[in-house]
């Protein structure tokens, strides 16, 4: 086999890798995304999801996998009249207890804790609460495809106690398809279901990836759109916008 398809299976590899949420391979996305419609006056916001993967191997069976999202945003009147804000929003971390090896029907799966940081530096960029709960994903990879679901839970347990407390649920399916030239096609949503407000968040995902090397540096370049199915009265509606620019570091 010739170095350009080597290169080639090498590079459609690692696009599917990207798939895994919890695949032991390190990558640091950035993910610019756009939204509007917030709120009586039509509010926008544009923000960055800085979201590193690092994995660290526990012993011969297990890696545990560690994956952050820390949102720089510019937001304009998304609570009526509130002026713009520009700073970081509120940080989620998650660690996942994976096996190395697939286990029964090629099943990955990972679970752990995830906990909420208060990190905004607007009140209106985060809630000021401290949060913790369970995360879990399970996927297959067979062929070009990945079927797979990810999700979590946080509750409060502390912060500013004039914020209204936080009981979230995260859901996430999600389906790819990789080409052997290292095109992926995703699509997925990213609900949120508030318990205290008793109201879905439900956008709805569609991105194109490419795997290209720059100076044998992989990097894969996202663009899509997404459609809020279902948002809060304050929340974002119409159509959305995500780009996205993901720098692996293989093993």
């Amino acid at each position: 086999m010739n170095s350009g398809a080597s290169a080639q299976e090498s590079s459609a590899d690692l696009a599917k890798k990207l798939s895994n949420p919890i695949a032991s391979l390190i990558s640091v996305p950035f993910q610019a995304n756009y939204d509007s419609g917030y709120g009586p006056n039509d509010g926008e916001k544009y923000y960055v999801n800085v979201q590193p993967v690092i994995p660290f191997t526990l012993n011969e069976n297990w890696n545990v996998i560690s994956r952050t999202i820390l949102p720089i945003a510019w937001q304009d009147d998304i609570a009526g009249p509130s002026g713009d804000q520009f700073g970081l929003g509120d940080t989620v971390q998650s660690f996942f207890f994976s096996p190395k090896q697939p286990g029964a029907g090629g099943i990955i799966w990972g679970a752990g804790p995830v906990f909420l940081l208060p990190t905004a530096t607007d009140d209106l960029l985060g809630g000021e609460k401290w949060g913790a709960g369970p995360t879990a994903v399970v996927l297959k990879q067979e062929g070009p495809w990945t079927v797979g679901a990810l999700t979590n839970h946080i509750w409060s347990f502390a912060g500013d106690e004039d914020r209204n407390d936080v009981s979230s649920t995260f859901l996430q399916p999600f389906v790819s398809y990789t080409t052997k030239d290292a095109w992926t096609f995703t699509l997925n949503t990213e609900s949120t279901y508030d318990w205290v407000g008793e109201e879905w968040s439900v956008p709805l995902n569609f991105t194109v990836s490419k795997l290209v090397k720059i100076d044998k540096q992989p990097i894969s370049l996202t663009a899509g759109v997404r459609y809020w199915a279902e948002s809060p009265d304050n929340g974002p509606d119409g159509f959305g916008a995500r780009l996205a620019v993901t720098f692996l570091f293989p093993k």
